[in-house]
């Protein structure tokens, strides 16, 4: 039987662009600890057009848990600014809570 990341590798093979199976995957990676490749996938979606808002929130978590605290928070605020440009308003309130939760963490 085939296994969850298996599963959708084969459907991103028929929908490579398809935002829902490539950040499924992405969170499959951060799940096997290869954080690069996650990471990767996270950046893709928040490239696309228009960009995928939960990518930057999710991004920034797994920067932050890598330690990558100035990157973490760029992609925030980035993330912040663009969820606000789409209209979710939500998504932006909870990524500056995650933002301002980071305090000074890195200086």
């Amino acid at each position: 039987m085939a296994s969850r990341r298996e599963k959708i590798e084969a459907m991103l093979a028929d929908e490579p662009d398809d935002q829902f199976l490539r950040y499924a995957f992405a969170m499959e990676l951060e799940k096997a600890e290869e954080h690069e490749r996650s990471l990767e996938y996270l950046r893709g979606l928040m490239q696309d057009d228009p960009p995928h808002v939960p990518s930057f929130f999710m991004a920034g978590q797994h920067l932050t848990r890598l330690d990558r605290i100035a990157e973490a928070r760029e992609v925030l605020r980035v993330g912040i600014e663009e969820a606000r440009q789409q209209g979710e308003a939500h998504a932006a309130g909870e990524m500056s809570e995650f933002l301002a939760g980071l305090g000074n963490l890195g200086d």
